[in-house]
């Protein structure tokens, strides 16, 4: 109640709290530039553009690029590397059914045995960098 009739109580300053729940829920835009210039030629600009708002404030406006983006959002990160460990552990797999049906059939095809040398001919030169093998007797 006023102290005097006929006029209005004085308005009572806000607490920290309730002016950021109202900012909070409002929203808040900040906008600027900064500009450095030299003799005329500008060196330097920066564009500053800040959004203060609550979460679900920033959804209602259709911002909401933090749950996407792989450095803020973990949930993101650990699901795309489950799926890049899943297609590795399967193309391993592959590779190692692959490399065991190639060995079963050299060892099918008798392709362990090792082939017999051709006989050298102890005539001819050897080539310079080469050696020559010997026939056992």
């Amino acid at each position: 109640m006023p102290a005097y009739p006929g006029t209005s109580a004085a308005p009572q300053p806000a607490n920290l709290a309730d002016l950021l729940e109202r900012v909070l829920d409002k929203g808040i835009v900040i906008a600027g530039d900064i500009r450095i210039n030299l003799l005329d030629i500008e060196l330097l600009t920066i564009r500053i553009r800040l959004l203060i708002a609550s979460v679900d404030r920033a959804r209602e406006m259709g911002i909401d690029w933090w749950e996407h983006d792989p450095t803020l959002s973990s949930g993101d990160r650990r699901r795309d590397l489950a799926a890049e460990n899943r297609r590795l552990r399967e193309r391993l797999g592959e590779l190692e059914a692959a490399r065991s049906q190639d060995a079963r059939e050299a060892r099918e095809a008798g392709a362990g045995a090792a082939p017999e040398p051709e006989p050298v001919d102890d005539d001819r030169p050897a080539r310079k960098g080469t050696r020559r093998r010997r026939e056992e007797p």
